[in-house]
């Protein structure tokens, strides 16, 4: 058996021909405003794709570079410019700290990574939509949601069951406040059992009951057992120091994705695993501009 690749370029594109159709239909253009840290040059690879993103569908993209002494400012200034609707900051700009004060400092309206406390909140909530007449869908955080969307292409949603991920469960390497962390809460909210890994040890995310949000417990499973029992495995180690993930630790037939910057399975997992996704970043960038479309449209019908 070998696995069959998910490439997520062309999982994008789908994507992007609805965005196509929906932003030609606006009645005005869309701007997306970039934030680029001087010097940073991962940032600015990300930076790049989001341009050739938005010229595909057909949103204005500006790229700003700041130092970081003035990225606060930056940020403050493009949140009361009417004539931008979305803003993206290539993070990291100044450490952890800093970088969760500038998320804060981002109109939630316009913050199309779903980075922001009051998105936050929404996902951890698990409150589907921000109006009570379930008009308004919540933003969810690009990456994650992107690797919701290529994990429903590899096969793992179930679309008979209540929940698309019921009766699923996962192993996710990374815990991360950005990614590893919404992304597991998320998986949870659609039904999944998570075992969640990072270097504090791991975390066991439960669904709800009905609409419910998830729920943590602790948990002192060993890696190879959580392994075993997964049918779903999703890595984000950017560490050259994480133990590759081998063939002989899954399940036959799992679904495994990388979305780390490095790899983080061993060669081999491709000859026991159904489904490979080797990266996502396409997936990310089309998914903030699917969220800059809905804010957008979040504006037009509050106002």
């Amino acid at each position: 058996m070998s696995a069959r690749l998910v490439d997520p370029a062309a999982v994008a594109a789908s994507f992007r021909a609805q965005l196509r159709t929906e932003v030609a239909a606006l009645a005005s253009p869309l701007t997306l405003l970039g934030l680029l840290a001087e010097g940073d040059a991962p940032s600015a690879t990300y930076a790049e794709y989001t341009r050739k993103g938005c010229e595909d569908v057909g949103i204005r993209f500006e790229l700003r570079q700041v130092s970081h002494a003035d990225a606060e400012r930056a940020v403050r200034e493009a949140s009361a410019d009417p004539a931008v609707h979305g803003i993206l900051v290539y993070y990291p700009i100044g450490g952890s700290e800093r970088d969760r004060w500038l998320r804060e400092l981002v109109d939630p309206r316009k913050d199309i990574e779903g980075l922001h406390s009051f998105w936050a909140r929404c996902l951890y909530e698990n409150r589907r939509f921000v109006d009570h007449a379930h008009s308004l869908q919540a933003i969810l955080p690009s990456t994650p949601l992107a690797i919701l969307k290529l994990l429903d292409e590899a096969g793992a949603s179930r679309p008979d069951a209540q929940r698309p991920l019921d009766g699923v469960t996962a192993c996710v390497f990374n815990r991360s406040e950005v990614v590893g962390y919404p992304l597991a809460a998320m998986m949870a909210n659609d039904g999944a059992e998570v075992y969640s890994f990072d270097v504090d040890g791991p975390k066991l995310f439960v669904p709800g009951d009905g609409d419910d949000a998830h729920r943590t417990r602790a948990t002192f499973i060993a890696r190879k057992d959580a392994l075993a029992r997964s049918r779903v495995v999703i890595t984000g180690v950017p560490s050259r120091s994480f133990p590759l993930i081998r063939a002989e630790e899954l399940q036959p037939g799992a679904i495994c994705l990388n979305f780390s910057t490095l790899r983080n399975f061993a060669a081999d997992v491709v000859d026991k695993a159904s489904v490979f996704v080797p990266r996502v970043g396409p997936m990310t960038v089309t998914m903030a501009l699917r969220n800059t479309v809905r804010l957008y449209k979040h504006g037009k019908r509050d106002g």
